[in-house]
């Protein structure tokens, strides 16, 4: 601090500097006046020169001056700036903490209104938007007794709710507003009750060991790189008729469909290594079908029509 205190100007350096430039002016006045003070033409167009140089000089020091007058406002702006945007972020971080302690209250409306802070949190910075929705995720993921517990129930499925709204693009006409753009959900071992995820554009989502129960659906849904539900497991009807996988990593390796299940027959699902429990309606892309596993009775693996045989037993 001493050594920074010492590089600013002292008031007697500006009052010495001072004296010294009209000491120097004065002796200028003098010797020229001494010089050129004869009368004589040469004289004059002598001092009509350094009249012209002096305004030369004069305006390039006021020139000087703006720029550095620049420099200070400038200086003063980012300072300005970078003030605001701290205190942005740490508001941004109380908020976050706030919501992140309330998602832990053991009271479900506590609970809710965490969900909610953080939804209005990501709507107005979406540069945290994907951090907000893996902790949506992470909250899903977290266990709990869905058939005794059904007030955390309620709060999941709003979670759920709040994760449909805001990946909807919605129509051409009407898109939707609240559309975040680029999300990857993250569900590997969640345990989801009646989730819904329809006409929804969703960058990437992984359900890998992922339990599914009540009706899920995913109708009319884009997952433009991956979608992996290898070894998720379906417990009551499944809908995804008119899902897009427009990426290279779909796949349902090890999946587990136990009740009803419409692919539509357009659908460009992979499903080798799924297996599904027999007796229930259940309609697959055009190309894929089922075979009982020898070894298992009253299951059968999906398998593309014209792979020849039988699936190895297990």
């Amino acid at each position: 601090m001493p050594n920074e205190l010492e590089r600013v100007l002292r008031t007697r350096t500006i009052l010495l500097w001072g004296a010294g430039l009209l000491l120097v002016a004065g002796v200028a006045a003098a010797v020229l006046l001494t010089l050129l003070g004869g009368g004589r033409p040469e004289d004059s167009a002598r001092l009509d020169a350094l009249k012209t140089a002096a305004n030369i000089v004069v305006g390039a020091g006021g020139a000087a001056a703006l720029l550095l007058a620049a420099r200070r406002q400038r200086s003063a702006e980012l300072e300005l700036v970078r003030k605001d945007h701290d205190a942005t972020e740490r508001r941004i971080t109380e908020m976050y903490g706030k919501a992140a302690d309330q998602l832990g209250s053991d009271k479900a409306p506590v609970r809710l209104a965490g969900l909610y802070a953080l939804e209005r949190l990501a709507a107005g910075h979406p540069e945290h938007r994907q951090t907000i929705v893996n902790v949506f995720c992470a909250y899903l993921r977290m266990p709990f007794d869905a058939e005794h517990d059904k007030e955390e129930l309620q709060v999941r499925k709003a979670a759920q709710r709040i994760l449909l709204l805001h990946l909807r693009r919605g129509r051409a006409e009407q898109p939707g507003g609240d559309f975040w753009p680029d999300t990857d959900l993250d569900f590997s071992g969640a345990e989801l009750v009646g989730l819904t995820l329809t006409h929804c554009t969703i960058r990437s989502i992984t359900c890998y060991g992922a339990k599914f129960l009540e009706l899920t659906t995913f109708r009319g849904t884009e997952f433009r790189t991956k979608a992996d539900f290898n070894k998720a497991e379906f417990t009551d009807r499944v809908d995804f008729r008119g899902t897009a996988f427009g990426g290279e990593r779909e796949g349902f390796n090890g999946a587990v469909f136990s009740g009803p299940a419409d692919f539509g027959t357009k659908s460009t699902a992979r499903l080798a290594g799924a297996e599904a429990k027999e007796g229930f309606p259940r309609t697959w892309p055009a190309e894929w079908e089922e075979r009982p596993i020898a070894d298992r009775p009253g299951w059968a693996e999906l398998a593309r029509k014209d792979e020849p045989g039988q699936p190895a037993a297990r």
